[in-house]
C-alpha cells in the first residue's frame, strides 16, 4: 500500500481505530500487531542511524520513515520574515520537525515541541547548534499568527535567538492542509462540531496534563524551567488563546532528517507511554546525526 493513501480519510476509518476524536491523538491506526523492522529503503543506503523499528507494519504508514526522503518544502517563518527551504538544509544542516497548533487543548503540542526544545538544548551544550535546525510547522495559521507563535515560543522555552529555531506559517490553512496531509502524509483533520470541540476544551487549564523535561505528566508544572513569559518578560500562567470554534484531531509525529534529506527517524505515537521513544533516545539521535 502506497503511504501516501493510508489514512486518506481520517475522519472515517482511521479515526474509528483511535482513542477518541477530540483533541490532539497519540494513536496512528496502523495494522500487523507486533513491531516490524524497516530493514530498507530507497535511500536507506545515505542514512546515519541502522534500520529502524516501528510500531505495526511500517508499510503503512502515511508519512514519510526511515530512509525516504523528506518532501522539500519552503514555508515562512514569521518571526525573522525568511521563508524557510529544507532544500536549502541539503549538504549543509540536518533537521528535526514536528507539527503542531498553538490551540491544542491536552498538552500533546507543548509536549512535541520540548522534544525539539531538548534538542536545542543539547546542541548548544555539545556544540553542534549550526548542525541542526528544529522546525514547529503550525497547521492553524487563522489563529498562528507570527505575535502568538512569538509568545507560544517563549512559553515553551524555544530559544527564538540561537538561530536553528523555527516556526513555520502557511499563509492559509488550505495552503497548511495540502502541505501537511498530501505532501508529508501528516495526517490532520478539522473538527468544527460543537459538541466535539467542547469535549475537546472541557477541563482544559484544570485537569490538562503537560509533559516535563523527565518524560512524566505534571498538571501543575508545563515545563521544569519555568518557561512561561509574556512580551514583557514576565511570567504567564494564564491561556490567553481563543480557541474559537474549531479545534483539530492530528498525528503526533516528530521526524529527524540528516543532512541529505533523508530520514533517520519517524517518531509516531511519540507521546505513547508504552510505544513512544524517550526524550533521551531522540536526544541521543539527533545529536548522532548532527555531528555525522
Amino acid at each position: 500500500m502506497d503511504r501516501r493513501t493510508y489514512l486518506g480519510s481520517l475522519g472515517v476509518a482511521g479515526a474509528a481505530g483511535l482513542s477518541g476524536l477530540a483533541g490532539c491523538l497519540d494513536e496512528l491506526n496502523v495494522t500487523g500487531g507486533e513491531d516490524q523492522e524497516v530493514v530498507h529503503g530507497e535511500y536507506a543506503d545515505q542514512t546515519v542511524l541502522d534500520a529502524q523499528t516501528l510500531p505495526g507494519d511500517p508499510s503503512q504508514y502515511s508519512h514519510p520513515v526511515y530512509g525516504d526522503r523528506f518532501p522539500a518544502i519552503s514555508v515562512p517563518d514569521p518571526l525573522t520574515g525568511e521563508t524557510i527551504s529544507t532544500e536549502d538544509f541539503v549538504g549543509e544542516r540536518a533537521f528535526m520537525i514536528t507539527f503542531f497548533f498553538t490551540s491544542c487543548p491536552d498538552g500533546a503540542c507543548p509536549a512535541l515541541l520540548l522534544r525539539l526544545r531538548r534538542v536545542q538544548e543539547d546542541a548548544a551544550e555539545a556544540g553542534y547548534s549550526d548542525d541542526i535546525s528544529l522546525l514547529g510547522l503550525t497547521f492553524d495559521p487563522e489563529r498562528d499568527t507570527g505575535d502568538v507563535l512569538e509568545e507560544y515560543g517563549y512559553q515553551q522555552g524555544a530559544d527564538l535567538d540561537a538561530g536553528n529555531w523555527h516556526f513555520l506559517r502557511p499563509e492559509t490553512y488550505e495552503e497548511a492542509e495540502e502541505l501537511v496531509n498530501d505532501e508529508i502524509g501528516m495526517r490532520i483533520q478539522r473538527v468544527e462540531d460543537e459538541d466535539e470541540v467542547a469535549e475537546a476544551h472541557e477541563g482544559h487549564g484544570e485537569n490538562g496534563e503537560h509533559e516535563t523535561d523527565d518524560g512524566d505528566h505534571d498538571a501543575d508544572d508545563e515545563h521544569d524551567d519555568g518557561a512561561g513569559h509574556d512580551e514583557d518578560g514576565d511570567h504567564d500562567d494564564h491561556d490567553d488563546h481563543d480557541h474559537g470554534e474549531y479545534t483539530f484531531n492530528h498525528i503526533n509525529l516528530v521526524v529527524l532528517v540528516n543532512k541529505d534529506g533523508i530520514v533517520e527517524r519517524a517518531y509516531p505515537q511519540v507521546l505513547n507511554e508504552e510505544r513512544g521513544t524517550s526524550i533521551e533516545q531522540i536526544v541521543d539521535d539527533a545529536r548522532t546525526v548532527a555531528q555525522h
